[in-house]
């Protein structure tokens, strides 16, 4: 396969288990987006929505991600922002700017889980980055406990 110029997207309730090259799929209900990686490596590309992860909008015709995607963790290392359904392809990050990347974004991370606010102009890492890290529940637990409660939360009373 070769490089994607632009997605469809799909509104799901649940992500596939197969995902089709040159779509990404949308789930509302469990806060997180999905396609195939745009260079054509074959790996699943999974972007949380979240205030320290990415954040989705839709205007009616197309989806936009914020920040861009870096999927550092795959050999191809490819990166780029998706705009209007768009791929628009960033330059390849040094491992020093990706390690940069990795720490700022762990920060905003603490910062959030912690109540306050996550530190501005934060860069991109892509989802297979974080890993648990240990017997507290690790990164996926806290982000479940975070998401989940913010859900409940923004539901009461309606």
């Amino acid at each position: 396969m070769q490089r994607v110029t632009s997605l469809r997207h799909v509104f799901v309730e649940f992500i596939p288990e197969v995902l089709e090259d040159g779509v990404i799929y949308v789930s509302i209900p469990y806060a997180t987006a999905a396609h195939m990686c745009c260079c054509g490596c074959g790996h699943e590309v999974i972007t949380p929505l979240s205030p320290t992860d990415w954040t989705l909008v839709f205007d009616g015709q197309t989806v936009t991600l914020d920040p861009s995607v870096g999927n550092w963790s795959f050999s191809c290392q490819s990166h780029y922002w998706i705009r209007r359904n768009k791929v628009i392809w960033a330059r390849r990050w040094s491992h020093r700017e990706i390690q940069a990347g990795r720490r700022h974004d762990a920060l905003a991370k603490e910062s959030c889980f912690a109540g306050s606010e996550a530190p501005a102009g934060r860069e991109t890492v892509g989802f297979g980055d974080l890993k648990e890290d240990g017997a507290d529940g690790g990164v996926w637990e806290k982000l479940k406990n975070w998401l989940f409660g913010t859900i409940r939360h923004s539901t009461k009373g309606k």
